[in-house]
Parts: structure tokens; sequence; C-alpha cells
């Protein structure tokens, strides 16, 4: 699998490219600003853009929406309590910085549970409210060929947790919309389910593993 981090933005968020070793096509999620470098990085990698996944609807995770879509034609993909935010400055935070972001809508809205296809990746949406009320983490992994031609699974999902587990810490849950108690049971209920050697990327710093946050966040212990 082919998972390639940027740090985009003023707020520095986690843009990450991510695509099968079998295919060219790829999804970009949360692609929080700087859409030059994320378009240069995605044909460096010789890949194909075929689905935009956020996380959630705050600016810093979707500035580049609109940039990025209008140059790989790719649909935007969020939840469906989310979808508001993505258009509206007063709900995405963008007026607090006074330059309100009026993104594309979302071309298709998910629930939890969903499971999209991207080439040779099998992505399913997990929903993790109490940042915002539609925040969703993704739970990627690739669809390899067994011997005989039929699908098997790979060497088990890596998560995408947006902002709602981070290396150390959680989410914050003082936006509007926030819920601090949606979010530790989410984080219980959804993530803390997978194996402890199973890599999650965050929204913002480094990557941990459920192991090291279920042994130490102290959010969580």
């Amino acid at each position: 699998m082919i998972n390639e981090t940027l740090t985009v933005g003023p707020m520095m968020a986690n843009c990450y490219i991510v695509a099968g070793s079998g295919s060219p096509d790829a999804v970009v999620i949360d692609p929080g600003g700087d859409a030059r470098d994320i378009l240069e990085t995605v044909r460096r990698l010789g890949l194909t853009v075929a689905a935009i996944i956020d996380t959630h609807g705050h600016a810093d995770h979707i500035a580049a929406n609109g940039e990025v879509k209008a140059e790989t034609g790719a649909p935007v993909v969020a939840h469906r309590l989310e979808a508001p935010m993505l258009t509206q400055p007063s709900m995405n935070l963008s007026s607090w910085t006074g330059f309100p972001l009026f993104g594309p809508p979302a071309d298709r809205l998910v629930e939890d549970g969903d499971e999209l296809r991207v080439g040779t990746l099998i992505i399913r949406v997990l929903h993790t409210p109490g940042h915002t009320p539609g925040g969703i983490s993704l739970a990627i992994e690739e669809d390899v060929a067994n011997p005989a031609g039929g699908p098997s699974a790979g060497e088990g999902p890596v998560i995408f947790s947006g902002d709602t587990l981070f290396a150390g810490s959680v989410g914050r849950t003082d936006f509007p919309g926030g819920s601090f108690t949606d979010l530790i049971d989410g984080i219980k209920e959804k993530l803390l389910v997978f194996d402890d050697d199973t890599e999650v990327y965050p929204g913002h710093g480094p990557s941990t593993t459920i192991g090291e946050e279920r042994e130490s966040n102290p959010f969580l212990v």
C-alpha cells in the first residue's frame, strides 16, 4: 500500500495520498491546503485521484477540495452530517479567520459502516463523532488476489482517524457540535476494537498505533 503524508495549510494538517500496490487509483484524505503540492505528489507517484475523502468539515481539512476536484474530476466524499460544513464558512470555521471558504458540495454522502472500493483498496467508514457531529475515521486495507484468482484479505487495515484520535491525545470538543462523551465513546467502540499493532494516521501530528494509545493515552486509560 502507498501512503504518502503531506503537512498542509497554516494549521499543519496531515493530508494523505493512499493507493493500493496493484492499482494507480488513489484517494486523497483531508486536502486541507497546498493543492499544488498535493497534485504534484500525485503526479510524482504516477497515481490517479479517484476520490477525495474528508474526515470532517473544518476548513483546515477541506481547503483544497475545490482545486483538487477541479484538476482531477474526483468526487468529494463526506459523512451526511458534515455536508453543510463543506460549503458554509460559518460552519467550517473559516469565517473566524477572515478568509471564508465556500467549498464544493459533497458528491457522495456516507454513513457508518459504508464500504468504498478504490482500485485495490477497501475503505470502511467508521462514524466517530465528537470533534464534529459527522466526523469519520477510515479503516483501509488492500485486497490482493489469491492464487485461485479470488479476493483475499491483505495484511489488515490501517486507520486514518482525522481529528478524533491523536498520538497521546484526542480531538478538541469545544467547537460547535462537539461532544467529549461522543468522542471518547466513538474511540472506544470503533477504534480500540482493532489489534494493538494497527497503525493510526491522525489529522495532525505523528502516527501511532492502537496499542500505544490503549496503553498510554491519558484520555483513554
